[in-house]
């Protein structure tokens, strides 16, 4: 997922998106555990996304309290 796709989201879309990638995150964790995760990239692309979607919500945040 590229920067530019997640700006184009709301905040609400972004939150739903945080949560399913969490989601995922936790289901690839428990995957490699156990030996079963096939697609090892995975889990650093999730992770990847997760800090993409974590710092455009915070800029937007930052953004918001300077506008006050």
């Amino acid at each position: 997922m590229k920067a530019e796709d997640i700006r184009a989201k709301s905040v609400d879309e972004l939150n739903d998106q945080l949560l399913q990638l969490k989601k995922e995150q936790f289901n690839l964790r428990f995957q490699r555990a156990s030996g079963q995760l096939e697609n090892t990239a995975r889990v650093g692309a999730v992770r990847r996304d997760i800090a993409r979607i974590k710092t455009i919500l915070g800029e937007r945040t930052r953004a918001a309290g300077a506008a006050k």
